[in-house]
């Protein structure tokens, strides 16, 4: 099976560049929406903002695979008196990983300020507990780069309470094939459903099934694909998950039976496990101790349908991510064998 690895690359750090926290994402959504008519798909938008896009099978059964555009990221709690920004959490990052990351304030009038997060005792020449102070919202800061020693220096910058803050995604692409880049959740698996897309269209391929492409945007906050079509199952293309005594790499594909929610579909979980081995796909199969996905937010939401779960290895989540090219190949092979 010959894929476009160099669109799926390209589109890959494309919209990985695009901000999109939860709650920010009309940009992203026009991007993916402009790409989907590349291939003269159509599409349709829901009231809080998810894209369904839409490519006929040979029968009527239909099957939804869903992937999330939304981010981590921040927003403006306060700003204390000699202008330090406080922020409150949008999602569940691992903090840690931020003190001294770039960001970029986006103000209600489209303005954009950058800034950086940093501890509240950021300097080890001055502050004892430098090292030891916890790295969390209530211990952090964003220092905005511009000239400002007040509160009122800041709000008159334009800059106020309920701003989003952007996390500088970093992302790389090594010559080595590796993905390097905050927010491969879920963005690597929205390349990598084009990237399927772009296989059944050069290759003239009808799927068998009736495919719904659900691009949700509130997935980090958990309620992305609470409201969906009516679907007879649904995949939640979204990071396997890699570490402790979990089996999946960065080069896998990981199907997993069972997180943080509750088991996934048996009979659909067995066909997946089923493609990959038959067809020699790279795979993992492991259970996720703090996971959700967007086929929970859908069965909580009230939908009746079978759901799944899989989707490329990614290491260090909700940090600094990483995958491999060869992990994004096995998730659309094992979904093109799927669908075919």
């Amino acid at each position: 099976m010959k894929l476009d690895t160099k669109y799926i690359l390209e589109l890959a750090k494309e919209i990985l560049m695009i901000h999109s926290p939860s709650g920010f994402t009309k940009e992203i959504t026009a991007r993916i929406e402009d790409e989907a008519e590349k291939f003269g798909l159509t599409h349709e938008k829901t009231k809080k903002g998810n894209t369904i896009i839409s490519m006929k099978g040979k029968t009527d059964y239909t099957v939804g695979l869903s992937v999330h555009v939304d981010t981590l990221g921040a927003m403006i709690r306060s700003i204390s008196a000699n202008g330090e920004i406080k922020f409150t959490t949008i999602g569940g990052p691992l903090w840690a990983t931020l003190d001294g990351e770039y960001c970029t304030i986006q103000t209600r009038d489209g303005k954009q300020y950058t800034g950086t997060f940093l501890s509240t005792s950021p300097a080890v020449h001055v502050f004892k507990d430098a090292k030891s102070k916890p790295r969390d919202p209530e211990n952090m800061y964003v220092r905005v780069d511009e000239v400002v020693k007040t509160k009122q220096d800041v709000l008159d910058l334009g800059i106020g309470v309920g701003n989003f803050i952007f996390i500088d995604p970093k992302t790389t692409i090594t010559e080595s094939g590796f993905v390097k880049s905050r927010f491969l959740d879920d963005k690597i698996n929205v390349a990598s459903i084009f990237g399927m897309i772009k296989y059944l269209k050069d290759n003239n391929i009808v799927p068998l099934y009736t495919l719904k492409f659900i691009i949700s945007t509130y997935e980090e906050v958990g309620h992305g694909a609470s409201f969906i079509p009516e679907l007879d199952e649904m995949i939640a293309v979204d990071m396997g998950c890699i570490g402790d005594d979990l089996t999946c790499t960065e080069f896998d594909v990981s199907i997993c039976p069972k997180d943080s929610t509750g088991p996934y579909d048996y009979d659909l979980t067995n066909r997946l496990v089923k493609i990959a081995e038959e067809n020699k796909i790279s795979h993992a199969v492991d259970i996720y101790p703090f996971y959700g996905s967007d086929v929970s937010a859908a069965i909580r939401g009230g939908n009746d349908l079978k759901g799944a779960l899989c989707g490329p290895g990614v290491h260090a989540s909700h940090g600094m991510e990483r995958t491999h090219i060869k992990g994004i190949e096995a998730t659309i092979e094992l979904l093109l064998n799927y669908v075919k």
